[in-house]
């Protein structure tokens, strides 16, 4: 049997797990909160540290609160819903503070407190269902790749959780169902993955545009049209099939206006803008800058980013890797604003930023470890 212990936790890791220390090790436990005692059971041991299963909350903080979710703690996609908002928020700054400081080795960094929501829920714009053992759609079950079969799930925004509830499909084949939705336009797409990638017999009765996704990435329009369009602030974006885009429109929003905010560029500025998507951040700065410059590997991405900047003349784009492209671009001292995936930069771009002298940078990250690593790098050099 595996061991089981009494703990007091006193951190919050990244990913939403509480730490607590059991003779000097570290002990990670998920649906936990810092400064609760909790009963919990060694699911694997690594040496320096081990994670836990929770047992029992005996001594619980006041910051734990009812998840509105049934699926929580089943369904692997939210960590989050057992503690109160705002102290999610702050645990997350701290999240923040403490990864620069372990990684990147900047202590006293300033960290502004989390820019959260009014509503936390019915946010999310996009929503990838994968196609369950029992005929159903639902979303990978925490640490394991079983699908859990999801009645409603709460982050949807309503037009996609309407779309969802009338959905009537019986796919041979589904893989996954992705479901799209303009939240300021009202436009709505369904994107399937099959099996063998073949294209099924679709029948809908609601204003949607259906698409399949074939294993190459690129998208076949079964019906309807190939994209849908958002809006943020004044500014309309394309979106294909295949593109990323936030997921939170109203929190895009808020996150563009925080880039031209910080980047600050004047009128004969040039902005390099790596992995540059759709345009979402290069379209906005081009009001205010003199050149824009996009670098994005997505074909679909950037033929959606030069739809998005019909009219502008002050905006270019190359398509490719970024690393690639900016060893080989001249630019004098450019100002620069950087959305990488999940991976972050890596030693080749922070090389290439530094080898162009960047006077100004703002780095989006979706991941504050790979971000800490590059920070480190981008001291060094």
């Amino acid at each position: 049997m595996a061991q089981q212990l009494t703990l007091s936790l006193s951190d919050m890791a990244y990913g939403g797990e509480a730490v607590g220390r059991f003779e000097g090790k570290a002990i990670f436990v998920p649906y936990a909160i810092p400064g609760e005692t909790v009963r919990v059971q060694v699911v694997s041991d690594k040496g320096r540290f081990a994670r836990a299963r929770l047992l029992e909350v005996v001594t619980p903080s006041p910051q734990r609160v009812s998840p509105l979710c049934p699926y929580f703690g089943v369904c692997g996609g939210c960590h989050w819903q057992h503690v109160e908002y705002q102290a999610q928020l702050d645990y997350k700054r701290s999240i923040v503070v403490n990864q620069l400081e372990r990684i990147a080795g900047v202590s006293g960094a300033q960290v502004r407190p989390t820019l959260g929501m009014a509503d936390p829920w019915h946010y999310r714009n996009h929503v990838q269902f994968s196609a369950s053992d029992d005929g159903g759609l639902g979303f990978m079950a925490a640490g394991s790749h079983r699908v859990v079969s999801v009645e409603r799930c709460l982050l949807m925004h309503g037009l996609i959780d309407d779309l969802y509830e009338s959905l009537d499909i019986e796919l041979p084949g589904l893989r996954r169902l992705a479901l799209r939705a303009g939240v300021n336009t009202g436009e709505r797409m369904m994107v399937l993955e099959m099996e063998g990638d073949e294209p099924p017999e679709v029948e809908v009765d609601l204003p949607v545009s259906f698409a399949l996704l074939m294993s190459d990435g690129t998208a076949v329009t079964l019906l309807g049209s190939p994209y849908i369009h958002e809006r943020l602030g004044d500014r309309v974006y394309r979106l294909s099939a295949p593109s990323f885009f936030q997921v939170n429109t109203q929190q895009a929003e808020t996150l563009v206006a925080l880039v031209r905010t910080y980047l600050n560029a004047a009128p004969d500025d040039t902005i390099l803008d790596g992995y540059c998507g759709v345009g979402t951040f290069a379209l906005e700065l081009a009001r205010s800058a003199g050149q824009v410059i996009g670098i994005e590997s997505s074909a679909s991405a950037l033929a959606d980013a030069a739809a998005n900047a019909a009219g502008l003349d002050n905006v270019r784009f190359i398509q490719g890797p970024v690393a690639e492209n900016l060893a080989t671009l001249e630019l004098t001292s450019p100002l620069a604003v950087l959305d990488p995936p999940r991976e972050g930069l890596g030693p080749e771009v922070v090389a290439a930023l530094a080898r162009l002298a960047v006077q100004r940078m703002v780095y989006v990250s979706c991941d504050p470890a790979t971000l800490a690593r590059d920070i480190k790098g981008l001291l060094a050099a």
